[in-house]
C-alpha cells in the first residue's frame, strides 16, 4: 500500500554527524523504507562508530530529538567495494531484503566523491532492492519524523512530479533553529546564481505554498525510480558540487516537475562561515571548474555570452576579497585554484 524508499545516506569522516541524521531518520513515521549508508573511504573510524550505533552502543543526544533505545539493535548489512563490484554470492534480492529497522553499509576503498559515492549507493538499490523512490540525503541533517511522508503525498499527486524536495533550515544559526536555508531555488544562466528563496530568514510562514522550480536542494532529493532510469544518475564528472544542479536540468529538460514541499522539514549543518570558502577544493569546483562546466552544457550562446563578462567581475572580487581576508598561503592556494580551474575546463572541452 506504500511506495517503497530506498535511502541513501553518504558518509566520510564525520560518524557523528552520520549516527544523528541515522537517529531523527528512524524515527520517522513513514513506514515502508530502508536505508544504505556508503562510506566513502573514511580514515578515522567512522565503520566501527557506525556499527556500535546500530548496535546500541551510543547513546546520540540531540535538541531536536530523544534518543530511542526500543529501536535497537538495527541489523546491519555490511558490502565491501568489492563484492559489489564482482557481484558476490552474498548479493542476491533475497538476502538484500531489509526493513526500516535495519541497514546496509557499503564500505568504498576510497573517497569517491560526492557525486559517484552517491551513485553507487543508487546502482546497488537499483540492482537489489527494487525501489519506487530513491531519497538522497546529506549525513549532516536531521529529519523531522513526518518529512519523507509529505514529500511522499506530493510526489505520488502527480505523475509528472520528477524529484521533491524538504524546506531546509539551518542547523544552528546564531541559536537559532527556525532559519531558512532553502524553500525553492531557480537558477539564472546569464550568471550561474541561483535564486535561492527564504535564504537567512526567519520562517514566518511566508514559504509555506508548494512551488515548481528549478532546482531541489541536495542535501535532500526525493526522486522517482522511473526518472533516474530515463535520465541518469549524478555525473560524477563533478566530484562535488554542481552534481544536483545538473540532476536537476536533465530532469526538467525530460519533461518532470521539480517541486518544493514546506511541510517536510529538515535541518542542515551547512556552513555559514568564511573558515573554507576560499579553501583549494571549493574554490576549484564550487567556483570555477565545475561553475563554467555547467554553464557550458546547458546555457544559450546568448547565455554565454553574458556569463563571461559575469564569471570575470565574479572572480576578481572574490580575488578581492580572498586576499583582504585570508593569509598569503591561502590566498596563493586559492589562485592556483582559480588557475587549475580554467585550465582543467579547457582541457575538458577541448
Amino acid at each position: 500500500m506504500y511506495p517503497k524508499v530506498s535511502i541513501i545516506i553518504l558518509n566520510w569522516n564525520r560518524w557523528k554527524d552520520t549516527v544523528e541524521c541515522l537517529e531523527s531518520l528512524y524515527q520517522n513515521i513513514y513506514p515502508d523504507y530502508n536505508v544504505v549508508v556508503i562510506d566513502n573511504g573514511s580514515s578515522d573510524k567512522s565503520i566501527k562508530k557506525i556499527k556500535d550505533y546500530c548496535e546500541g552502543n551510543i547513546r546520540v543526544g540531540s535538541d531536536f530529538f530523544q534518543y530511542n533505545e526500543g529501536n535497537k539493535p538495527i541489523k546491519v548489512l555490511e558490502y565491501s567495494e568489492e563484492e559489489l563490484n564482482h557481484h558476490s554470492p552474498k548479493l542476491s534480492h533475497e538476502t538484500v531484503n531489509l526493513s526500516g529497522d535495519e541497514l546496509i553499509l557499503i564500505k568504498n576503498n576510497e573517497n569517491h566523491g560526492f557525486a559517484e559515492g552517491n551513485n553507487i549507493g543508487m546502482r546497488f538499490v537499483l540492482r537489489y532492492m527494487n525501489p519506487d523512490y530513491i531519497l538522497l540525503l546529506n549525513n549532516d541533517t536531521v529529519v523531522d519524523r513526518k518529512f519523507l511522508s509529505e514529500l511522499l503525498n506530493m510526489a505520488e499527486s502527480d505523475a509528472e512530479i520528477g524529484a521533491v524536495g524538504p524546506k531546509v533550515y539551518y542547523y544552528d544559526y546564531k541559536g537559532r533553529r527556525d532559519v531558512i536555508n532553502y524553500a525553492g531555488e531557480n537558477i539564472n544562466f546569464y550568471t550561474s546564481r541561483g535564486k535561492r528563496f527564504g535564504r537567512f530568514e526567519r520562517d514566518k510562514g511566508q514559504y509555506d505554498e508548494i512551488m515548481e522550480n528549478d532546482k531541489i536542494d541536495g542535501s535532500c532529493m526525493l526522486i522517482k525510480k522511473e526518472v533516474i532510469e530515463k535520465v541518469g544518475m549524478f555525473d560524477p564528472i563533478y566530484f562535488a558540487y554542481w552534481e544536483e544542479a545538473d540532476l536537476c536540468v536533465r530532469i526538467k529538460n525530460a519533461g518532470y516537475k521539480l517541486v518544493y514541499v514546506p511541510k517536510a522539514r529538515i535541518w542542515h549543518k551547512i556552513g555559514v562561515s568564511w573558515d573554507t570558502y576560499f579553501s583549494y577544493f571549493i574554490i576549484y569546483h564550487f567556483l570555477v571548474r565545475n561553475r563554467l562546466i555547467f554553464i557550458w552544457r546547458y546555457a544559450s550562446t546568448f547565455q554565454k555570452i553574458v556569463f563571461s563578462g559575469f564569471f570575470i567581475i565574479y572572480l576578481l572580487f572574490n580575488i578581492v576579497l580572498m586576499l583582504i581576508k585570508e593569509d598569503i598561503n591561502t590566498s596563493k592556494e586559492g589562485l592556483k585554484a582559480i588557475k587549475d580551474g580554467i585550465r582543467d575546463f579547457i582541457i575538458m572541452i577541448k
